[in-house]
């Protein structure tokens, strides 16, 4: 069986959307393992926890915010399905935008470092196909709905 993870692709935007896309930017995580790879905050369904309040607890632990800090985007949920450490492994995330365009963000151990990008640079950092994909269309979805 999949290990099952659930997190937020979290994001802000600058300017005016929809008249200006480069708006939109994306809060990715280096992770303090491993090959410091930068995803967005996710983490494992604890028992008894649905996926939602998992994609909740671990945003607020690996980045430090609260939920009451962040709007959830109605209509969006992206499946992940990839191997990871030699184990099939699906993460579903959601999209969710930070109330505060300045909020602070604190990292817990498992991550070193923090980036706020555009959706170029997020791909480019996110190395993983999946992850990419994820972003262009979190980042597609977005642009094509009304905020």
């Amino acid at each position: 069986m999949a290990l099952r993870a659930c997190g937020l692709i979290i994001f802000r935007r600058r300017l005016i959307p929809k008249v200006d896309n480069t708006a939109i930017e994306f809060l990715l995580l280096q992770a303090s393992d491993g090959i410091h790879h930068w995803t967005p905050p996710k983490g494992h369904v604890e028992p008894g926890e649905n996926e939602l309040e998992t994609a909740l607890r671990e945003t607020e632990e690996e980045a430090g915010l609260k939920a009451s800090q962040l709007t959830i985007i109605e209509g969006f949920r992206k499946e992940l399905n990839y191997v990871a450490r030699k184990k099939p492994k699906t993460v579903i995330y959601w999209l969710a935008e930070v109330k505060d365009y300045d909020v602070e963000i604190r990292l817990s151990h498992e991550h070193q470092d923090y980036r706020w990008l555009g959706l170029d640079e997020a791909c480019q950092l996110a190395q993983f196909t999946e992850m990419k994909a994820a972003l262009q269309e979190g980042h597609q979805f977005l642009c094509s709905t009304v905020a």
